[in-house]
């Protein structure tokens, strides 16, 4: 997924969870280069499957609107896309229980 100036590139989970689990397999390592004003984000199911949205039943965020929000602000500081992170979160959800851990973690180099 790209802008103009921004490159989205994902690494693919493995699909286990962290945490104490009946089976318990290794994860993959992946080793990623980064250079100064890269930056990188860590992130739960959470934001993506938030219900919410005006219509009757709601509906989920979804990866693909999360990954493009994130993509169109790359280019801010990250105080001010944490604001319009919490913002669409809390404008999306508004009416709708919160149904899981909502973590989002980013790091610019």
């Amino acid at each position: 997924m790209t802008n103009y100036e921004f490159a989205l590139y994902e690494v693919k989970p493995n699909k286990m969870p962290i945490a104490i689990y009946e089976k318990i397999d290794n994860f993959t390592t992946h080793e990623i280069k980064l250079k100064k004003g890269d930056q990188f984000y860590m992130f739960s199911d959470g934001f993506a499957d938030q219900f919410g949205d005006p219509t009757p039943g709601g509906k989920k965020f979804k990866y693909k609107p999360f990954k493009r929000l994130l993509l169109e602000n790359a280019d801010k500081p990250m105080q001010e896309q944490l604001q319009i992170l919490k913002t669409t979160f809390n404008n999306w959800a508004k009416g709708y229980e919160q149904i899981d851990d909502v973590t989002v973690l980013g790091i610019k180099f």
